[in-house]
């Protein structure tokens, strides 16, 4: 009875929060954000919500050790990065592996890379998977629940912070990679 609550308290809040960010509106809190702490903080809260065995997610923090930064609000990239990260476990079946990886910037945007070796999205699909309540039509992935708005919410927060976000699949079975690129610095 919990799991049902938490499940429809998150599926109201998903809800909301895609309302809000259907319309065009600035940054509410635009600070500078640490944004490899921040990733950190939403992988072992993911490892916890989903209550994952140790390695299940692999984080791999820039090769030089250098401090990444970025602009904008903590809350909305907080819900941005959980997002990619809640549907990279679900979308793994039984076998949760999912990589993380923070790119110092290049040409002035950072890159976080979530990749899962899970069901995959087939090609044609991946065009449609950031437009709202869209579900891919796999049977294989209807056997997954959700609402279709985690990628539509990600892909606002990351327009709104001057960024954008891509997936890439080979296809069913074979995984996918999601990027968020934002603007950011390295220090």
């Amino acid at each position: 009875m919990l799991d049902d609550t938490d499940r429809l308290r998150a599926t109201v809040e998903q809800v909301l929060k895609a309302g809000e960010l259907g319309y065009k509106r600035p940054i509410m809190k635009s600070t500078r954000v640490d944004f490899g702490s921040l990733v950190s903080e939403c992988m072992e809260l993911a490892r916890t919500r989903h209550n994952l065995r140790p390695g299940a997610l692999h984080w791999q923090e820039p090769a030089n050790g250098c401090t990444i930064t970025v602009q904008g609000d903590p809350d909305e990239l907080r819900t941005a990065i959980g997002n990619i990260l809640d549907n990279a476990i679900k979308y793994s079946g039984g076998n949760v592996d999912v990589s993380v990886d923070l790119a110092a910037p290049s040409d002035g945007f950072v890159s976080l890379r979530v990749h899962d070796t899970g069901m995959g999205i087939p090609r044609p699909e991946l065009k449609h998977i950031f437009k709202r309540f869209y579900r891919v039509s796999s049977r294989s992935v209807s056997q997954v629940k959700g609402t279709g708005l985690g990628l539509f919410i990600v892909r606002a927060i990351a327009r709104a912070h001057g960024g954008r976000v891509f997936a890439e699949s080979a296809g069913e079975s074979r995984g996918t990679t999601v990027t968020l690129e934002l603007p950011g610095s390295a220090t």
